[in-house]
Order: C-alpha cells, then sequence, then structure tokens
C-alpha cells in the first residue's frame, strides 16, 4: 500500500475538519472570540519577549490592522502536529526548543551549524507586519519579528553553483505526534531560488507580536515568505542547503498538480478544487460568515517582488 493518498484525498481534509471545527465553535455559541482557546492562551502566557525595532525594508510594515494576537496563535496549520486548525496549539507543546541548531550546508564557501543563540545575536531584530495567505483561502496580518534571511546567506558566502535553496524542518515523533502520518512525505521540505531567498522580504522569524514564536507557529526559527502561500515558509527549521537544482518541496512531491515549487500567491490562477480569487480574514469579527476580499497578486507585495518574474508564464509556473 502507497505511503501516501491520492492527492484529492489530501487538501478537501483540511477543509472539511477546518469547517467541521468552525461548526464546532458556532455549536458552542463562541464564533470568533472562542479562536482564544485554552490552548492559546497557555501558550500566551508562557511568551516571552522578543521586540524588534520598526522594519525600513520597503514594504514589510503593513499598514492593516493585525489579526488579533489569540487567532494567530490558534488557528493554524502545522500537520506534525494535526491537521485541524486547533491541532498544533492543542498539541504543540510537546515541541523542545532548546538546545536547537541549524545546520546551513551545500553549495556554500563557510558550511556552518548555527546554534539558535548564534542566530538570534546575527542581525538586530526587526518587526514586520507581512499579511499571510493560505491557500485554503483564509489570511491574517501578522507582525513577525525577525530579519531578512540574506543575513545568514551572506555570512555563508554561497559558491556560483548555488540556485535554489531547500529548507528542512523538524520531523521529531517524540515529540510531533503527526510525523509518521500519511499525509506527506517527512521531513517537511521547502525551497526558494536563490534570488527569491536573498529578496530582503524574505524573513527569518523568531517571533511575532514582540514576543518568541509559539510552539504552534514554528518555534524557534521559521521562514516567512510574504508573497507566496504559507506552506512556502517553514517551521522549525533544522538545515538550510543550498544546492544546484530545483528542490522536491514536500506539497510537490504529494500533488504536484495542485501546489507548485513557485506558489506565489495569485488570484489569476486557481487551484484545480477552488478559486484563489478571494480570501476570508481571520480575526475579522464575522469567523466563518466574514465577508470576503479580493485577493491581491503577490499577496499585495508585487512592487517589491514582481520583478522577480519578469518574462515567466505565472500560470505554467504556479
Amino acid at each position: 500500500m502507497s505511503l501516501h493518498p491520492r492527492s484529492s484525498e489530501i487538501t478537501p481534509r483540511c477543509l472539511y475538519e477546518g469547517r467541521r471545527e468552525w461548526m464546532k465553535r458556532l455549536a458552542a455559541g463562541a464564533l470568533g472570540t472562542s479562536l482564544a482557546s485554552w490552548a492559546a492562551r497557555d501558550a500566551l502566557a508562557q511568551a516571552t519577549a522578543l521586540p524588534g525595532a520598526r522594519s525600513a525594508v520597503p514594504g514589510a510594515m503593513l499598514m492593516d490592522k493585525p489579526t488579533p494576537k489569540a487567532d494567530a496563535s490558534s488557528y493554524n496549520n502545522f500537520y506534525e502536529f494535526g491537521t485541524d486548525k486547533s491541532d498544533p496549539a492543542r498539541n504543540a507543546h510537546t515541541l523542545k526548543t532548546r538546545p536547537w541548531t541549524v545546520a546551513v550546508e551545500g553549495e556554500v564557501k563557510k558550511p556552518k551549524v548555527f546554534d539558535l543563540d548564534e542566530l538570534l545575536k546575527l542581525s538586530p531584530m526587526e518587526e514586520r507586519i507581512y499579511r499571510l495567505r493560505c491557500v485554503e483561502g483564509w489570511s491574517m496580518v501578522i507582525p513577525w519579528v525577525g530579519y531578512s534571511l540574506a543575513e545568514l546567506i551572506k555570512r555563508v558566502e554561497p559558491t556560483g553553483n548555488a540556485k535554489f535553496v531547500e529548507f528542512v524542518t523538524l520531523a521529531d515523533p517524540k515529540t510531533m505526534p503527526f510525523v509518521g502520518s500519511r499525509v506527506l512525505d517527512w521531513p517537511y521540505v521547502e525551497g526558494l531560488r536563490l534570488d527569491e531567498a536573498v529578496h530582503p522580504l524574505s524573513l527569518l522569524s523568531f517571533g511575532m507580536y514582540g514576543e518568541v514564536l509559539p510552539n504552534q507557529n514554528g518555534a524557534p526559527v521559521r521562514l516567512v515568505v510574504p508573497w507566496k502561500y504559507g506552506f512556502k515558509s517553514g517551521k522549525s527549521l533544522v538545515k538550510i542547503r543550498f544546492v544546484d537544482k530545483q528542490p522536491r518541496t514536500a506539497w510537490v512531491k504529494a500533488a504536484a498538480q495542485e501546489y507548485g515549487f513557485y506558489s506565489n500567491v495569485n488570484p489569476k490562477v486557481d487551484h484545480p478544487r477552488w478559486s484563489q480569487a478571494t480570501e476570508r480574514p481571520i480575526g475579522d469579527g464575522g469567523g466563518i460568515f466574514a465577508k470576503k476580499k479580493p485577493t491581491l497578486m503577490f499577496n499585495g507585495y508585487e512592487a517589491q517582488v514582481g520583478q522577480l518574474y519578469a518574462g515567466m508564464d505565472l500560470a505554467k509556473n504556479f
């Protein structure tokens, strides 16, 4: 029997489970504010301050109202802890974030295994307010804390053979109860072209809302690429590898016809089974009944990143 489900079995599960979770909340008479579940409240109570200076990177400080912190920390995609949106906040307390290292290797002149404390001190922390758009149709606005991934990249000096960057996340069945499930091939792997990785908006994030990342949001260090769908931003990173060929990423391996390597937010390219033309902001007051908004090209960052894809067929290279 195959380890992986048919592609048609993958996303519908998270969609119907997401709807089921909303209906549970509705039945309890707590839709919207109920996102501040016991798990989220517990996680917030354990938060540690991680302030950052306001970023001067063009496009980094979105002026939209941020999503309430309780919503952003309790409605998550992190399949290592379950496929329900509420599962990560409920289950991620088992993740151990100390000690933690990130190995940087491959086509670089200065490969290195970075301790978390080294990474935290590598560059001054900034606050950046980015829009997060999920392929299922929901969106958030989150104040992240971190610094440009380019700061790390320049330290390791990629060689001329480095064309892509592969990101490998933790896959520990002892602390991540859903690692080993048939939804994906573990560990979770993502990738960017090198020019995407060094773009100033590509963020290595250690915190959100002025505090260290909650486990369910990708602690202790994650990627945030704001112009791409959220699954491109790998959580709980343990390895960054510079390679000469396009990496085989987790969702491309699972369902290449549905989740392309680039995964730029493009309202003109529908998912095979639903439209991407609109989105529903989480924490916008109406819950599942919140008014949908038009999806913006490149998630609203076209002015900053559109030139990276000049001349490309963005329907073919989705």
